[in-house]
């Protein structure tokens, strides 16, 4: 049985992904470190503690910031 796929919108874009994926797993799928990044889920803010408790739903509209050093 495949899993059922929904449509969010991330950064923007539409983003295929499982029903019932959480922010931690969309994070960990993008390859993305949390302590460098900031994440906006239908414009509030996401602590980073709550990552593994949010599950994204069909048309949620999701922001991420990936923060880069330099000099």
């Amino acid at each position: 049985m495949t899993a059922r796929k929904i449509t969010i919108e991330l950064n923007g874009e539409p983003f295929a992904i499982d029903a019932g994926v959480r922010l931690s797993d969309l994070i960990e799928r993008l390859q993305l470190r949390p302590s460098r990044i900031a994440v906006e889920v239908n414009r509030s803010v996401v602590p980073k503690a709550q990552y593994s408790s949010v599950s994204l739903k069909q048309s949620d509209k999701v922001e991420i910031v990936n923060f880069v050093g330099g000099g």
